[in-house]
């Protein structure tokens, strides 16, 4: 009897996978339509004045590409202003050459960075400062483009209405941790938001946005408080993002590729690094709702792969083994949606497995480093997590 209980309880597991996994795929399949892509916006009537701001730290192997394809923007009327933020390496060497071809690139030596500020806010804050734009465009150093986005931009948030327009770039992937790690963080943003509801919603979790590329009207970043008003918060990007939808303003997230490439990390150090210090503030530094959604992935994702293979290996039920193909078969097909779509090697598909329980770790790891005040990002400490701002928090 007490067998038969369980076998019951392990197939209820299978269908709720199943069921968990449908509703990601009609999430997915609604996004194919809601998730514009940049280059298809035509080119405003008119064409106000974009500066281009630019952070920079220790990025020697960066930020020769990135400013560059910025200066050979065939818009009318821009400027880049690049802050050397406390650069150790030759990235001011390579600005300071760059500077000495092309009027329109403006360099700024970053201020000494005060106590309560983290160190990429109070290099955009400056960049803000320093600018004359109507738009506001604020990118990585790690970034690349082609040389019509900018028309493409100015296209689109007038198009869109908006206030604020974030892209997703095509990431590049190179090493394992980045294979791994990577596409899994695209697939979490396609397959588990609805990107329709975003601009109607305040939901944290609702909301899609990537701090490697924010296009800002002036007037609606002047109104928010810019910079100045998350200057402690990691996920900056977010944070903004909820003060500009707070304020019923409206923004837009869009597909970047084949406008704009990022490499977001070299080595599985940065990887781990940089993983680890966003990601437990990406879930409103709530360890509750953490472990909650870490455990939904395992059982969405991990779960059924675990159960047919015990099927497969003693004599379960076939409507168990069966329900946990289907699982298998619909996390494949969620998972080859959003790498097509983004155009990562396909043959990751039949590692998202590993690419799940490597992002759990993370999430985990995240969450405990930042507690104990261990997260790290260029050689700076990230803010550690105090229980009784996360009870006062404001939701």
């Amino acid at each position: 009897m007490q067998q038969h209980q369980m076998l019951e309880f392990l197939l209820y597991i299978q269908v709720g996978a199943v069921l968990g996994l449908i509703v990601l795929l009609i999430i997915a399949l609604s996004n194919v339509k809601y998730l514009r892509r940049l280059h298809l916006y035509p080119q405003p009537p008119n064409f106000p004045r974009f500066s281009v701001l630019v952070p920079a730290r220790n990025e020697e192997e960066n930020i020769g590409d990135c400013v560059s394809t910025l200066l050979s923007q065939d818009y009318p009327d821009f400027q880049v202003i690049v802050v050397d933020d406390d650069s150790t390496d030759r990235t001011w060497e390579i600005l300071q050459k760059l500077a000495s071809k092309d009027t329109r690139l403006k360099l700024l030596k970053g201020k000494p960075l005060p106590q309560d500020w983290l160190g990429k806010h109070w290099a955009c804050h400056q960049l803000a400062q320093t600018a004359d734009g109507e738009l506001l465009l604020f990118v990585d150093a790690d970034t690349t483009y082609q040389p019509d986005m900018l028309r493409h931009a100015a296209g689109a948030i007038t198009a869109e209405k908006a206030a604020l327009i974030s892209v997703l770039p095509r990431q590049i992937v190179v090493t394992w941790s980045e294979l791994l790690s990577v596409p899994a963080f695209y697939f979490g943003i396609f397959c588990g938001i609805p990107l329709g509801l975003t601009r109607r919603q305040r939901n944290p979790l609702l909301l899609a946005v990537l701090g490697q590329f924010l296009l800002f009207r002036r007037e609606v970043y002047t109104a928010v408080g810019g910079y100045a008003a998350v200057r402690q918060n990691v996920v900056d990007d977010i944070a903004i993002t909820r003060k500009v939808i707070g304020m019923r303003f409206a923004y837009s997230l869009l597909d970047g590729n084949g406008q704009v490439s990022c490499r977001m990390y070299r080595s599985f150090r940065q990887t781990w690094m940089g993983l680890t210090k966003s990601t437990f503030a990406s879930f409103n530094s709530d360890p509750f709702l953490l472990i909650f959604m870490q455990l939904v992935v395992l059982l969405l994702i991990v779960e059924p792969l675990i159960a047919f293979i015990m099927g497969l290996l003693q004599p379960f039920p076939f409507d168990i083994t069966a329900m946990a193909g289907l699982g298998i078969s619909l996390s494949l097909l969620l998972f080859g949606i959003s790498y097509h779509r983004f155009q990562f090697p396909l043959y990751l598909v039949f590692l998202y497995p590993v690419s799940a329980i490597f992002m759990v770790v993370i999430a985990i790891a995240s969450m405990v480093l930042t507690m104990q005040g261990k997260a790290k990002w260029k050689d700076r400490s990230m803010p550690k997590w105090q229980s009784h701002n996360y009870m006062n928090r404001e939701l």
